[in-house]
């Protein structure tokens, strides 16, 4: 089989079922037997059609099939969907907040911010310009609000460290590329496990604080770009082996540059365009869309407990156990 489709739901809310996927084989050119990745969440299809491939277009086909149900659909070539490339955006992607917006919050102008944030997302305007105009408003923000934002207001997208940590372990290369800020990326590129993170860089004055200025140049839709074929080049990577995901209209052009190019919960027009999108499902949809099964997913290592501390733990269990009895 030269193509393989995937359909995969929200594993919190398991609900893909062999009369899914029945009507997913149905809508598919000369389709194989269908295997469980994960019962119940995720599901390869493979088939081999006579004609080339609008992958786009048989995916809208699937979703038509099932109609309402909440399922992704990911069809591409069987061949070489194990990346050993991984770029990814940050904001509203590797995590569920824009930073520049919970840092306004901070000087009162969110509502102004996010007004501008969605529409550069949504490419209505460009993205450059309207980054200055949003970094000019945090000027005077003392360094310190930014780690207080990032431990009081972000939060990982489901799955994203699964999705890294397993790429990771099987030998590829990932990278936390962000329009956001050095001062964010570089905390949640450790927290999920990202080999590197690159992003625009927030002056300082001499006393400390935001100048309302970021370095050039910006970081934008070409910069992504330009460090997926940078990074591509330096692993010695043909573009069918890199793997990329974003959701607005600066990660466009990294998303078409990459073999596969992935909107996660995307604007519309970067939906429209990438190669496959995950509207339902959480990050380990992108596992999923590389074959792998969710045994084979990597798994947290359970923390050792001192024996010192199990004997205290288990003596205070012994004697709140003592009281109930008395």
């Amino acid at each position: 089989m030269t193509h393989v489709a995937t359909l995969v739901c929200n594993p919190t809310f398991p609900s893909l079922t062999e009369r899914l996927l029945q009507l997913a084989i149905d809508a598919l050119p000369k389709p194989g037997p269908s295997q469980w990745l994960d019962k119940g969440v995720a599901a390869d299809i493979p088939f081999a059609p006579d004609e080339p491939v609008d992958a786009r277009a048989i995916a809208d086909a699937v979703r038509a099939v099932i109609g309402a149900a909440e399922i992704d659909v990911i069809v591409q070539p069987a061949q070489g969907r194990r990346k050993k490339l991984f770029l990814a955006d940050m904001d509203s992607t590797m995590i569920g907040q824009e930073c520049i917006d919970e840092l306004a919050a901070q000087t009162g102008k969110k509502q102004f911010v996010v007004e501008i944030t969605q529409r550069a997302m949504r490419g209505e305007i460009e993205f450059e310009p309207a980054l200055r105009e949003r970094v000019a408003l945090l000027k005077g923000l003392h360094p310190d609000t930014i780690l207080r934002v990032i431990a009081k207001k972000i939060t990982l997208t489901p799955g994203g460290r699964t999705l890294v940590q397993t790429m990771r372990r099987d030998g590829a290369y990932t990278a936390l590329i962000s329009g956001g800020f050095t001062n964010f990326t570089s905390v949640i590129a450790e927290k999920i496990g990202f080999h590197e993170n690159q992003a625009n860089a927030l002056l300082l004055g001499e006393d400390g604080r935001l100048l309302g200025l970021v370095a050039e140049p910006i970081l934008g839709k070409e910069g992504k770009r330009a460090a997926l074929l940078r990074l591509r080049e330096d692993h010695g990577l043909p573009a069918e082996a890199t793997l990329a995901v974003g959701d607005g209209a600066n990660d466009l052009a990294m998303l078409e540059a990459a073999g596969l190019g992935v909107a996660y919960r995307a604007q519309p027009m970067v939906a429209a365009a990438a190669h496959a999108r995950i509207v339902h499902a959480d990050l380990t949809a992108l596992l999923y869309a590389q074959g792998y099964k969710r045994e084979e997913f990597f798994a947290e290592p359970r923390p050792q407990l001192d024996p010192a501390d199990w004997k205290r733990k288990y003596g205070a269990m012994e004697k709140a156990h003592e009281r109930t009895r008395l």
